[in-house]
This record gives structure tokens, sequence and C-alpha cells, in this order.
């Protein structure tokens, strides 16, 4: 550790540490510009609720102006001067997604408030605490960052600011549809969950999917459903959507703040708690009119 730590001294991107300080040192000494708008959030292919949670997916004034928030932990110095280069020159977007109360996004989400209160115009659209110490799950009263120092701000967690903005996601037009039901209770592991080849084997009985797949799939599944048990966020959020009971099976703070709360279990407990599931309505048409309004306010902020 003390060689590599040497070594960073002289070839900052050896260390990662050292590497990521430089970068925001570099940015905070960097002038900033509102040129153009960029949308920043986990851009994540190979994760459907990642990937769907942004504003640039529902907009045409913003399509295609999208960087992945994790980019500024890679090695490769193009990816990295990109970044940098993205985040300077423009006004930025943040989110939606786990962004806030998570070690992985820190640095970046501070980088972005000290940014803010240099005056630069930044937004936040649908970011959530996400939080993975299980002794802190349903405790969550303060963000990792001080969303006020914002020009504009909107989380996803309903009760921790005065503007609940619920994931940008329930603008896609697959909610619309129209789906069958055939199933009575569908199982929809995360990403984790689904390579637990002994969990799988225990509930083979149930059908069940995984966030893995895409959000056709996803949603079909949902839509075949009566009701759902899932550990993953954007299951739980699109159930709801359409109208499902939810069982959520916490994996971080991040589903107990959604403003209709699902059952919480486990699954080893969760068919007890099938009868007590609520339903809920009205949800896509209360998320879609939050959204819209929100969108007004951020392009006359941005100007855009």
């Amino acid at each position: 550790m003390k060689i590599k730590k040497s070594l960073g001294k002289i070839i900052p991107f050896l260390d990662s540490d050292l590497r990521k300080k430089r970068i925001v040192n570099t940015i905070l000494n960097t002038p900033q510009k509102n040129i153009d708008v960029i949308n920043i959030h986990r851009h994540d292919f190979h994760n459907v609720g990642d990937y769907y949670c942004a504003p640039h997916l529902y907009f045409d004034v913003l399509k295609d102006k999208v960087v992945d928030i994790s980019d500024f932990r890679r090695k490769n110095p193009k990816v990295v001067k990109n970044w940098m280069s993205s985040v300077s020159n423009n006004s930025l977007i943040i989110g939606g997604g786990g962004l806030l109360n998570l070690r992985h996004f820190e640095i970046q989400m501070k980088l972005f408030e000290s940014l803010s209160e240099m005056g630069k115009k930044i937004v936040l659209w649908g970011p959530g605490h996400n939080a993975i110490d299980y002794d802190q799950f349903n405790k969550n009263k303060l963000y990792n960052i001080d969303i006020d120092k914002f020009g504009l701000s909107g989380t996803r967690d309903f009760g921790m600011t005065d503007n609940w903005v619920p994931c940008v996601s329930c603008l896609h037009p697959i909610f619309d549809n129209q789906y069958e039901t055939d199933q009575e209770v569908g199982l929809l592991f995360g990403k984790k969950t689904i390579k637990d080849k002994a969990l799988l084997k225990r509930l083979e009985s149930y059908p069940s999917t995984s966030n893995t797949t895409s959000l056709e799939e996803m949603i079909s599944f949902i839509g075949r459903s009566n009701i759902i048990v899932t550990d993953s966020y954007h299951a739980m959020y699109w159930s709801f959507l359409l109208g499902k009971k939810v069982i959520a099976i916490p994996t971080t703070s991040k589903f107990f703040d959604f403003k209709y709360q699902p059952i919480i279990s486990t699954f080893e407990t969760f068919e007890q708690d099938i009868k007590k599931a609520p339903s809920y309505s009205g949800i896509l048409e209360e998320c879609r009119e939050v959204n819209l309004k929100f969108a007004d306010k951020v392009f006359d902020y941005l100007n855009i």
C-alpha cells in the first residue's frame, strides 16, 4: 500500500484516491460554463432501473445528452477527460436513481454541491437515498449533501424534502399497455439475488424474473402478476404504477420513503405477508403529473 501511495504521488492515475482528488480539484479550478445541458446518472445498460430512471430518455430537448456518473471513477484517461469536460462546460441535471447517502457516489455529489454553490446551474431530478447500513434502514432523516444549495431540486423520497419528484420513468409509454393477469404471485429478483442459486431453488415453484432482463420483460411480468415480491426498487415502483400489490424485500434504505408503502418482508417470510399487501390506484397519473410540472420548472430555470 505504501509503495502504491508513493507511486501515486508521481503518477496520480496509479492511486485511486489521489486520482479522484486530482479530478475534483481540476474541475473546481476550471472556469464553469453553461453551454448546454447534460444529464448525469448511472447510465448502466445492464441494470434496467438505473438505465430508465433518467430525464434524457423522456424529453426531446435532452435527447442523447447524457454522461455516466461512474465515468468519474474510470481509469481510461479519455473517458475521464470527457466526464470533466461535460461537467465543466454544461448545466447539469443529476438523477434519477439512488445517488444519495451512498459512498460510491459521494465524491461526485459533493463536487456537484460545490459547483452549485459557485453559481453553476445544477438540478437534482428524482435521486434518492440509498444507504446500505441495515441498522439505518427507515431512519434516514438527512441527505449526505445539502439539496437546498442546488438551483432546483426534487427527490423521490417522500417527506425528505418539500419537493417530491418520483422517478421520471413513469413517463415511459410502456405503462399505458394493458396486461392480462394470469399469475397470483410473481418474484422479481435484483441483480445480486438472481445469482443466489440456493434461494432460487427454494422458491422455484413461483414464477420469477429479474431486473437484469429488459424493461419489456419486467413490465410484462409485473403486468401478468397480481402481487409482486421484489428486492428491486424499480420493480417495486413500476408495480405500483401498474396498480399491483407489492411486498418489498429491502436491500438499502431506498425502499422506505416512497409515498406509497409496500409491505416490508423477507424472502423467508413473504408468504405470511401476502394477504397484507395493500392496493393503490392513480399512482401512475400522479407521478406523471408531478414530473411534467417539475419539467416545466427545470426547463425554465435552464433556459431550454
